[in-house]
């Protein structure tokens, strides 16, 4: 999996482009917990994410709840449709913010 990080404004948008998994997950939690800290508002771009297992889910929980602690803010934009699959039948589509497209994200979280 790549990542891709760009600004708009004060929110650092995050893409992990292909398999958020068992495989994967280390390197994007590491990033994600990183950028939340450093930004304190992150959109994760699903756009060119292809998959996601409980192991990405988990990172995600993860990332949710350290943003309770240091005041963060967290969005998902642009989830393909057989990934936000995943997040309606788990029920994370209730703890996170999802929009349409990462422009969107960020200007809810700006």
């Amino acid at each position: 999996m790549e990542i891709q990080e760009r600004q708009q404004g004060d929110v650092l948008i995050l893409e992990p482009a292909g398999r958020l998994d068992s495989l994967t997950c280390r390197a994007f939690e590491t990033r994600l917990l990183a950028a939340l800290d450093q930004s304190g508002a992150v959109v994760v771009d699903g756009a060119a994410l292809d998959y996601i297992s409980s192991a990405g889910l988990r990172v995600l929980l993860v990332a949710a709840k350290h943003n309770r602690g240091s005041g963060g803010r967290l969005a998902l934009a642009s989830l393909r449709e057989n990934v936000r699959e995943v997040f309606d039948i788990s029920g994370f589509s209730a703890i996170f913010a999802i929009y349409p497209t990462a422009a969107e994200a960020a200007a809810a979280l700006a």
